[in-house]
């Protein structure tokens, strides 16, 4: 049977018909999806974790049992999970164990580019790269094969486009592998510096063998065309070559780490010249060049985000092509209408504050017109970074600024900066912007709310609990529809001697019902602009013929009835609509 997959549909399918009984992941794009995924299949254990080392260890722990186990996340995810995942390079497996790292070429929705290649290299674990769906599938059923065969974690690196595009997938059924069972084996599992030594021993060792296994592993195979050009690529870079090169020979690398240098050697004698197309680092073409290949590749291939076929092209013509120049309207995110993270943002303004953020929706609040959010590095730095400002300028500053994340990064990664600032006797105001949910990835549950990943209940743990069991005497909940008590709480909370905890809380507006839209009386509208600074989407002004000023004007269809633009102007100007409705949680 078949069926069209996405990339990440793709790897869920290839855990369930591998016989993977625990999966483990956080939310990340591009990778949400691979759980979300997994999740549909019931004789697979799966969960939102907290962040990416704990899946990765919950997994990790699986595996020990003998079942196969899966832990999924983004590229900056395994960051996170580094610790353990080198570790468990050590320690090897006893039922298969498959790491799926999906990297973003382009930073379509991530604060760095890191190609994750780098990780299996260094860590010394086998990578995988499929090119499409189709060997996403596979490759996952195969490396849980060689995670067992070898006694090795194994990285499946997949890339945005191979996450997210589609294409038909050949379907099988589940192979079922009873679990082992537990049993003590404390010179594998447990890292002390003894056992540790002669574990390295035996990575080595592993190396060597899963070298020997890829010069013959079938996917690692040489495709003969025209032999003036040879292309060595792996991943989504070989579909972007096939298209630009049709008539070239192709070593199509799929299992990149180790390499075939056997195969690498072959290939590169019986072809004239050789382009090294990879997206991301010189990787590949680093270890093509040490075996005394001479390649074209990052020498004319862009490091710099996503590759293309145009690219690829304009890359290698003799001619410099000038770019079509398109004038299209700049369209940037916006945070929805009636989100509950724009009073706050709105506020913070108002009061000139330096906002020191996180990631999540709320990163939004830096774009114009509400510009209120100063830095941005990683999930939980907001209240480190805030920390590390207060002692390098003084309590003063603590006076002035904020850090601020959401609820879900909070339980991410917010928990020890904010242990961390009440035990060093900091300064500062930490705002969680909580609301209900992981919205970004598309309302992934997280502990604050009760939920769990097949949508059953579990044990809530409110964000205002941790924030006292850390210690914080100051912790203030707030709902931030009304701008006056937003005001109110921030002025209290910064006026407060040490660390203080604002929580704004009310559900995403994409979990409630809209209610009663408001509109413009054009009467009384005197073209302030004043409601513009709030950067609703539903807010737009017309300048008609017959007015000085512009007019604002409310699109009922996209207006969520929140009032915030009513609390704003100062003519009263905006009311609601005539019909009235109830807000209800969808």
């Amino acid at each position: 049977m078949k069926s069209l997959l996405s990339g990440n549909g793709a790897v869920a399918r290839g855990a369930w018909e591998a016989g993977c009984r625990v999966a483990a992941a956080y939310p990340g794009t591009p990778s949400t999806e691979i759980l979300e995924n997994i999740i549909t299949y019931p004789e697979i254990s799966a969960e939102w974790a907290v962040n990416e080392k704990v899946a990765l260890e919950v997994a990790a722990g699986a595996c020990f049992s003998g079942v196969r186990a899966i832990t999924a996340m983004k590229h900056v995810g395994l960051n996170v999970a580094a610790d353990p995942f080198f570790t468990m390079s050590y320690s090897g497996v006893t039922g298969g164990f498959v790491v799926v790292s999906a990297d973003d070429p382009g930073m379509w929705s991530s604060q760095n580019e890191q190609d994750n290649r780098h990780y299996g290299r260094h860590a010394k674990v086998p990578i995988f790269e499929p090119s499409d769906s189709n060997e996403a599938k596979i490759f996952t059923q195969l490396a849980f094969d060689i995670s067992e065969t070898f006694d090795t974690p194994v990285l499946l690196r997949l890339t945005t486009r191979i996450c997210h595009s589609t294409c038909v997938v050949e379907l099988g059924r589940r192979t079922e592998f009873p679990p082992k069972g537990y049993a003590k084996d404390t010179k594998k599992r447990l890292a002390l510096p003894a056992h540790a030594r002669r574990l390295h021993v035996i990575i080595e060792g592993r190396l060597k063998k899963l070298a020997a296994f890829s010069e013959t592993f079938p996917h690692n195979r040489i495709e003969w065309g025209e032999k003036n050009l040879g292309i060595i690529t792996s991943g989504i870079s070989y579909q972007y070559a096939r298209d630009v090169w049709p008539d070239a020979s192709f070593l199509k690398l799929s299992l990149t780490h180790p390499i075939p240098e056997n195969l690498i050697k072959k290939f590169a004698r019986a072809v004239k010249k050789i382009f090294v197309v990879e997206e991301g680092d010189a990787i590949l073409e680093t270890e093509v060049k040490a075996l005394g290949i001479k390649v074209v590749g990052k020498d004319r291939i862009p490091s710099c985000g996503e590759l293309t076929p145009d690219i690829l092209r304009r890359s290698f013509s003799r001619k410099q092509k000038k770019e079509t120049q398109q004038h299209i309207p700049a369209r940037p995110p916006v945070l929805c209408p009636g989100c509950p993270h724009r009073p706050v943002f709105h506020i913070m303004k108002k009061l000139k504050l330096a906002v020191i953020g996180d990631i999540g929706c709320y990163t939004l609040g830096a774009l114009p017109p509400l510009s209120s959010m100063d830095t941005c590095i990683c999930m939980g730095a907001s209240v480190t970074n805030a920390h590390g400002l207060e002692k390098a300028l003084g309590a003063d500053f603590g006076k002035k600024a904020v850090a601020i994340l959401g609820d879900s990064t909070f339980y991410h990664s917010g928990i020890t900066g904010l242990v961390n600032a009440v035990y060093n006797k900091g300064h500062l105001t930490l705002v969680i912007v909580d609301n209900y949910t992981t919205a970004m990835t598309g309302h992934q549950p997280h502990p604050g709310t009760g939920k769990l990943a097949h949508g059953d209940r579990g044990i809530r743990v409110p964000p205002e609990q941790i924030a006292r069991g850390c210690g914080v005497e100051y912790v203030n909940v707030v709902n931030p529809d009304n701008l006056e008590d937003v005001e109110a709480a921030f002025k209290e909370a910064l006026a407060h001697d040490g660390v203080s905890v604002l929580i704004f809380r009310r559900p995403c507006a994409l979990l409630l019902k809209p209610k009663t839209p408001y509109y413009v009386d054009p009467e009384l509208c005197k073209g302030c602009e004043l409601c513009m600074q709030i950067g609703c989407p539903a807010l737009s002004l017309r300048h008609p013929d017959e007015r000085k000023k512009p007019l604002a004007v409310i699109d009922p269809t996209l207006c969520f009835g929140c009032g915030l633009c009513a609390q704003v102007c100062t003519c009263d100007a905006i009311v609601l609509s005539a019909t009235t409705s109830t807000q209800e949680t969808v």
